[in-house]
């Protein structure tokens, strides 16, 4: 028989699919509404088969994912990423996404870094804190 064909809980394959860290953390997105099966909010204990979409929100960050197979071990990205497929138009809003975030980041050398001894006599004069 063909493990890949077998459900899985939702959970589970979150995390054997390398979408998240831990199993405590696939099972909190899931209750907490950030994962959706075939356009339906689930329960952790909610099976996935081979052909279900599932719409995952990561942070700020949503993906739209097909699952291709199953696996109820954690095993090498590379045979992770063989367990599901991205919607092209869910990599097309993540690329987009990221880019946007790359032009609104602003360069390291303008948030101020670490004070100089002079800005930090000035700084401890100034809240008259002294050692």
């Amino acid at each position: 028989m063909d493990d890949s064909r077998q459900p899985v809980r939702v959970d589970k394959w979150l995390w054997a699919a390398r979408l998240v860290k831990t199993r405590t953390l696939a099972a909190d997105a899931v209750k907490g509404g950030r994962v959706a099966v075939n356009g339906q909010r689930i329960k952790p204990s909610k099976d996935v088969r081979p052909g279900d979409r599932l719409e995952i929100t990561l942070g700020q960050t949503r993906l739209a994912v097909v699952v291709r197979g199953t696996a109820e071990r954690r095993g090498p990205a590379s045979e992770a990423a063989l367990l599901y497929q991205e919607t092209a138009e869910s990599r097309e809003a993540r690329e987009r996404q990221a880019a946007e975030r790359r032009l609104n980041a602003t360069p390291s050398g303008e948030r101020g870094g670490r004070p100089t001894k002079r800005e930090r006599r000035r700084f401890e004069a100034r809240s008259g804190r002294r050692r």
